[in-house]
């Protein structure tokens, strides 16, 4: 039996590790040829509705990077049908929700979720990974309400959220109904993955880094505090992460987490001149991995040097793996950041 490798939970809870532990947002999927062949077959919907189908998808960049965790292969969007949501995944352009929220009534009308009925096969999925297959830690994971809201209304992607933001400002009991009710499934949700066997739990709040730190602490700061709060009772580390969301880095600071996840655009310097003393993660800026190798290696150093400095750290990237990048050179990154933090 290979032994379990928990270097990654070490790092999340702050303690001492005999490496630096690496895993990446979207290690699954796109970049991944084996991923590609079976795209040609079967749909996202399709492949993480089938365990076995899907437990391959999440373990295959652990059998081919040898990162330190396995990140759920699903989507954000997979929890919304059980409330009424209904989303579509549409090739080039996202999830799209042809009759978004509008009103109070709206989301008076969401129902609740009941996860072992609801989503069966994604708690078999963890299960099968968790109890068979994986000898790294599973990270669970989920939208956050705000980022969730956002496709809710804006009935798609948006490059501006000013359907989310009006409904925000101009309808605020609707809008904190809403996040009342996104939490409790929220909530519902993650539980249930720890349940099944996921040893950590990433919260992402993608587009949370359009509000300002007024708006956040006022619209979305409670909602956040009382989903980790409760999630907490379950002792596995919490993560959050937000993209454009450097200026919320104290507010996350304050929230019940273990570990705060920082895109490119802070480095980890800047966040531990702030005071922030959590567990940080990241943040090599995607795009760098198009570059020579040379390039990437000179950054990814600095980011470690940065990192190193004390303990609680985890390498990743600023964002999610893109399908441009290649995956002999996660392989490298991968390799390339066991060494070198071993060697310092």
């Amino acid at each position: 039996m290979t032994t379990f490798n928990d270097t990654i939970l070490k790092a999340f809870r702050g303690e001492e590790t005999d490496h630096v532990p690496v895993w990446f947002m979207r290690q699954a999927g796109r970049s991944q040829p084996e991923y590609n062949a079976l795209k040609e077959k079967y749909s996202l919907f399709e492949i993480t509705h089938q365990p076995e189908l899907c437990a391959y998808v999440t373990r295959l960049p652990v059998e081919q990077y040898d990162v330190d965790a396995a990140i759920l292969y699903k989507d954000i969007m997979s929890p919304l049908p059980s409330i009424g949501v209904d989303v579509e995944i549409k090739k080039g352009v996202g999830p799209v929700i042809d009759d978004p929220i509008r009103t109070k009534l709206d989301v008076e009308k969401l129902g609740e979720i009941n996860p072992e009925e609801d989503v069966p096969y994604v708690l078999d999925t963890i299960r099968l990974l968790t109890r068979e297959q994986l000898n790294v830690p599973l990270i669970g994971f989920s939208g956050a309400p705000f980022t969730l809201a956002s496709y809710m209304i804006e009935g798609g992607p948006s490059k501006n959220y000013n359907k989310t933001k009006a409904m925000m400002y101009s309808q605020p009991e609707t809008w904190f109904l809403l996040m009342d009710k996104l939490a409790d499934m929220t909530i519902r949700y993650v539980r249930a993955q720890i349940h099944a066997g996921a040893k950590a739990i990433q919260i992402f709040d993608s587009w949370v880094g359009a509000l300002n730190v007024q708006d956040y602490r006022f619209f979305i700061k409670p909602i956040m505090e009382r989903i980790f709060s409760e999630l907490r009772e379950e002792n596995v580390p919490l993560i959050t992460f937000g993209v454009g969301a450097g200026h919320l880095a104290k507010e996350w600071n304050d929230l019940p987490i273990d570990v705060l996840g920082l895109d490119w655009r802070t480095s980890i310097q800047e966040a531990r001149d702030m005071g922030i003393q959590k567990t940080l993660q990241g943040n090599l800026d995607p795009a760098i991995l198009l570059a020579d190798w040379d390039t990437i290696e000179s950054r990814t150093k600095d980011i470690l040097d940065q990192g190193m400095q004390q303990p609680g750290y985890v390498f990743n990237l600023g964002h999610g793996v893109f399908p441009d990048i290649k995956p002999e050179t996660l392989k490298r990154l991968t390799k390339f950041v066991h060494d070198y933090s071993k060697q310092s």
